[in-house]
């Protein structure tokens, strides 16, 4: 059964992160593009700056950016061809050996913003255990089916969210008044009360998201 997964990762040495935490009102996204090469670090970017004589200086002293090449230029908008250093964090290799797809990748809070279309959530698992390898911070924000034939429904939650959601019920955590704490109910699954209290949050804004909350 496949999924649509939204996730943001982190990390210093993430693709042009240098060039976006040095150039203010930066805005990047990945052009795009098939490619059979799980390898591959050459991609085409689309990148937003006013000032083009700036953003190629700091290319060039990004320690991600191994060369460049111009494509196009229209006003404060230009494609560039970006081959990588090897010490740049990518998750597209492990997202190809998994026969994912990379939807959507822009640049956002410092890091980047990525849709993926995965054939099961093992290949999420894969995704995640790699990017833990690597000290990639990742976040799933969310998670769904893509299965139209019915059955039951993820509802836009991680296994881990759904497990958190459906103890802290058990255990009366949403009852009024409340029979269980949140330190009680972080204890009974092995995590720190922020840990918890985020997973509950994350959790609640993807049933939320997946139920009752209009579309745009």
């Amino acid at each position: 059964m496949s999924i649509t997964a939204k996730v943001h990762i982190e990390h210093e040495h993430l693709a042009l992160v240098p060039t976006l935490q040095h150039l203010d009102g930066v805005n990047i996204r990945v052009i795009t593009q098939g490619t059979t090469d799980p390898g591959s670090t050459y991609f085409p970017f689309l990148i937003e700056y006013d000032d083009h004589e700036e953003l190629e200086s700091m290319l060039e002293a990004d320690v991600t950016v191994e060369q460049f090449e111009l494509i196009d230029r229209t006003g404060d908008t230009a494609i560039y061809y970006i081959e990588h250093t090897p010490q740049t964090k990518l998750i597209s290799s492990v997202v190809t050996r998994e026969n994912g797809f990379l939807v959507h990748t822009e640049t956002k809070d410092g890091g980047w913003l990525v849709h993926l279309l995965l054939p099961d959530r093992g290949a999420l698992n894969a995704i995640w255990e790699y990017a833990r390898e690597n000290d990639i911070a990742l976040d799933i924000i969310e998670i769904y089916s893509n299965d139209d034939a019915g059955g039951e429904s993820s509802y836009g939650l991680t296994d881990e969210q759904l497990d958190a959601l459906q103890l802290a019920f058990s255990k009366g955590y949403f009852n009024e008044p409340r029979d269980i704490s949140l330190s009680e109910v972080a204890d009974d699954m092995g995590l720190s009360s922020t840990a918890m209290s985020g997973r509950l949050r994350r959790g609640m804004r993807n049933l939320i998201a997946a139920t009752i909350a209009e579309r745009e």
